[in-house]
């Protein structure tokens, strides 16, 4: 497998991860005021089990993380990634992340 090229895709509100040119996940965003709503994540079924869902969370995390935004984890995938990976707990403020059991 080729390593997956991120790509922010504003006109569609997602965050990329193609494989060979093609979009095989995503996660989907709104854009707030000093804050990231991530509503959505997906990796589509012919690309499953291939590490992309955590490859794109850790991506869009990092990014957020660069912009200084604060996230709003509404996605259930992008919320159980924060609850095992720790290091970006502070991307969430916290009565967020009492709303969300981060």
């Amino acid at each position: 497998m080729s390593e997956p090229v991120f790509t922010n895709n504003i006109a569609g509100h997602r965050y990329e991860a193609r494989l060979d040119g093609e979009v095989a996940a995503f996660a989907e965003y709104n854009l707030l005021a000093g804050a990231i709503m991530f509503t959505h994540t997906e990796v589509l079924p012919a690309h499953e089990g291939k590490g992309l869902g955590s490859a794109i969370a850790r991506h869009v995390l990092d990014e957020a993380r660069g912009r200084q935004l604060n996230v709003i984890p509404v996605c259930q995938f992008i919320a159980g990634y924060i609850r095992k990976h720790r290091e970006y707990v502070d991307l969430v403020q916290p009565h967020v992340r009492t709303a969300f059991q981060i």
